[in-house]
């Protein structure tokens, strides 16, 4: 008797729980165990499960109130609770089956990437760790759900139910979005970009400014060292030296130019620009053959690698320029506030492109765009191509430019027929050429014309290739064949997709270099080569260099020359 009663209250329970809920909860959160494009640590994956399965369960919670709403019934009401028991039942089945297989599903990743497997995800600890993002976000929707109500129960009083009900929808939603981006929001972005401005402050406060009158916070300087944090000072103070790229590459060298002008060296981007082209004259950055505007990423970093190649490339006969625009990492400023750095970047491409087409044709540097992941994004804004066409610069590189970015959009999407959407061909390759790495531009000898422009973008980069509207439908870059570096496994589902994605976003930086948003020195040597010319070294010669440079993220020294590869965006 006691066992008929504790099954009815145990029913009882289950009925008043919502069946679409847990279905569909369950049912994101086993999806969400399968892999992406970077692998996941079980701490990462345990806060993806959570927000996965507190996501299915709105969404579950939302459509059964939407089938009351609409006044639909069950023919059969007992049948139809015990379908949705059955069905929750096998959701259940289906996350545990999928917990067990997540760890080779996250191995499948590891192997596209060429590192060691793991021996377990933990499952039990996965499990464990989404108990309380699903918590809080179900128990936040809880309460948004009891405001509705509560401000309907009221409106009630003097206007129609169900209009009631819309506006207590509308009003609580507007009042959650102007908390939640207006106060919330708002105060985390200051929160972060007051802590990262303060950590660009002391880290660096430590350094000594550079003795080299030619750098950038020297005594003879215009830019003070204190304005300058720690990411521009490794650029500043970093790089091989005349001595070291004649020793690499066995030729006479010069002594790179480098330029840097922080966020706190003046007020405003056009005085930040000023300040540079001043610089840029005191050091005599025009007087040598190459020129390079580069657009940092969001916390003011620089990738060594992009710039040391280039400067071994050409002898070091290179000046480059990089005018910071923010404190923020690239993937925070790209969700809050993407176009931060397009102001500062048409700022400093205005003031010295003005200043080259002044210049004689024949005695002015050849003057490239370079810019990583935001600030590619601010580089490829910086000019308009209206306004250059009469005298186009000679090139650009942009590097995991991101998916926000408009023009790289179109520019995809008016590949050749036949081209992959991760690796498209535009006409005939003489204005635009597009790299995954891996070598791919090696040998490449179709004719350039007067302006050239690479992206270089690995598949498995999720700064490049995240797309809102992954949320509702499928990518087009996962039609047709894959990618190198991207799990065979790898699928789209509604919603779940959307938050890997977007949870990867968070992780680029995590995954071996050579795959997510760590570009390795010999992909940015090869598209160098191919932006700027080889300067005279033979075929032998480039060969040589690029096996030299190394793939694995540390300082190595070959033959009196290095590089520093390791990115801190």
């Amino acid at each position: 008797m006691r066992t008929g009663r504790l099954q009815t209250l145990l029913l009882h329970q289950l009925d008043r729980v919502s069946t679409g809920g847990w279905l569909l909860g369950l049912l994101f959160f086993a999806l969400s165990l399968t892999p992406s494009l970077i692998p996941r640590h079980f701490v990462t994956q345990g806060v993806l499960c959570g927000c996965a399965f507190a996501a299915g369960y709105g969404i579950g919670v939302f459509l059964e109130w939407l089938w009351d709403y609409l006044e639909l019934k069950w023919s059969s009401p007992r049948l139809a609770s015990w379908i949705g028991r059955l069905t929750a039942l096998g959701c259940l089945v289906l996350a545990l089956v999928f917990l067990w297989f997540s760890t080779g599903w996250q191995n499948s990743i590891r192997a596209e990437m060429g590192v060691a497997d793991v021996e377990a995800q933990q499952p039990v600890l996965v499990a464990a760790i989404a108990v309380l993002p699903a918590a809080l976000l179900i128990g936040l929707g809880t309460v948004l759900v009891h405001g509705v109500q509560w401000l309907s129960r009221r409106l009630r009083r003097v206007i129609p139910r169900r209009v009631a009900l819309a506006g207590a929808i509308l009003a609580i939603g507007l009042l959650a979005a102007t908390i939640g981006q207006g106060v919330v929001g708002r105060g985390l972005l200051y929160a972060a970009d007051r802590f990262y401005a303060n950590l660009d402050t002391l880290a660096g406060s430590y350094a000594e400014a550079p003795i080299d009158p030619l750098r950038s916070g020297s005594a003879a300087s215009l830019v003070d060292w204190d304005t300058i944090g720690l990411d521009a000072r490794i650029y500043v103070q970093s790089g091989p030296t005349q001595d070291e790229i004649a020793a690499l590459t066995g030729r006479p060298a010069v002594e790179p130019l480098r330029v840097y002008v922080g966020l706190r060296s003046a007020e405003t981007p056009t005085d930040r620009a000023a300040l540079a082209l001043a610089e840029m004259d005191r050091v005599g950055a025009f007087d040598r053959s190459v020129l390079v505007l580069i657009m940092p990423v969001g916390t003011g970093w620089v990738e060594p690698a992009a710039v040391d190649t280039l400067e071994v490339l050409h002898g070091g006969d290179v000046a480059s320029v990089a005018v910071q625009y923010s404190y923020l990492t690239s993937w925070l400023s790209l969700v809050s506030e993407p176009d931060v750095g397009v102001e500062t970047a048409r700022a400093l491409f205005n003031a010295v492109y003005e200043r080259w087409t002044m210049m004689p044709r024949d005695a002015r540097p050849r003057l490239y765009l370079h810019g990583l992941s935001l600030g590619a994004y601010s580089s490829i804004a910086s000019s308009s191509l209206y306004d250059i066409l009469a005298d186009p610069f000679d090139g650009a590189l942009f590097v995991g430019t991101p998916f926000a970015s408009e023009a790289w959009r179109d520019t995809t999407a008016n590949r050749d027929p036949g081209s992959p959407w991760w690796h498209p061909e535009i006409g005939d390759g003489s204005v635009v050429r597009f790299s995954n790495g891996f070598g791919d531009l090696v040998g490449d000898t179709r004719p350039w014309g007067p302006l050239r422009t690479v992206f270089l973008q690995y598949p498995s980069d999720p700064i490049v290739f995240f797309e809102p509207s992954m949320l509702y439908r499928a990518p087009v870059w996962l039609t047709g064949p894959r990618a190198e570096g991207i799990s065979p496994l790898l699928d789209w589902y509604p919603v779940v997709t959307f938050l890997q994605l977007l949870l990867d976003m968070a992780l680029a930086q995590t995954s071996p270099i050579g795959f997510g948003h760590v570009y390795a020195p010999q992909d940015y040597f090869d598209a160098w080569v191919q932006i700027t010319g080889s300067d005279g070294l033979s075929e032998t010669d480039i060969s040589t260099l690029r096996q030299r440079l190394s793939r694995h993220g540390e300082l190595q020294v070959i033959e009196g020359g290095w590089f520093r590869t390791a990115a801190t965006d």
